[in-house]
């Protein structure tokens, strides 16, 4: 579940503002003002952009609920008809079928788990070597190639030992590329870099 589309700020003065920019179908102007003196706000900015619920806008005044990502995984997919299979895969977007014992979905699952951690893999390259393909640097999406040299050695981010890097994949022009420690590298790239 994503954090409700409410724009909440308290002020020193000047009293509660409130704005919705759709139909509620659960809160008033009334029920605001209510909950927030229960709260002991007296001056606020809020803007409710969404149809929400009392409940999501107490968890936005109150402000301490965390909206954390998840992935349902659900086991023994063998074990249940395929109407029941297809009943629970359409529960959520998140959800994801396998069965361990006949290996199906193990692969979706994977590349599931991969997409949802946002992840990234850059495969490094010596100098008239072909690339290492079995241990790849893992890191974030929108990763630069200063945050790729830091995980291989931090002395290689230095800019005074940094002289460029060559990298082939989706991230270039064109193959290869010659490039500095600002370039946002995507997902299977190939680097080389290139000290001082």
């Amino acid at each position: 579940k994503s954090p409700p589309n409410i724009y909440f700020k308290p002020k020193k003065s000047g009293g509660l503002a409130f704005t919705a920019t759709v139909a509620l179908s659960h809160l008033n102007e009334k029920l605001v003002y209510g909950i927030l003196h229960e709260y002991k706000v007296h001056n606020a900015d809020v803007v409710i952009r969404e149809d929400v619920t009392v409940d999501e806008f107490i968890d936005v005044v109150e402000g301490n609920r965390q909206y954390i990502r998840c992935l349902h995984v659900i086991n023994k997919a063998d074990s249940v008809s395929i109407e029941e299979v297809d009943r629970l895969a359409r529960l959520t977007p998140y959800t994801v079928i396998v069965s361990c014992n006949l290996d199906l979905g193990l692969h979706n699952l994977i590349d599931r788990i991969w997409n949802a951690l946002e992840l990234c893999r850059v495969y490094t390259k010596r100098r008239g070597e072909p690339p290492d393909f079995g241990d790849p640097l893992v890191l974030r999406k929108g990763c630069k190639v200063e945050d790729a040299c830091r995980a291989i050695h931090r002395s290689l981010a230095d800019p005074s030992q940094f002289r460029y890097a060559l990298i082939w994949g989706a991230s270039t022009k064109h193959n290869p590329q010659r490039v500095g420690l600002s370039h946002e590298l995507e997902d299977e790239d190939v680097m080389q870099v290139f000290k001082k």
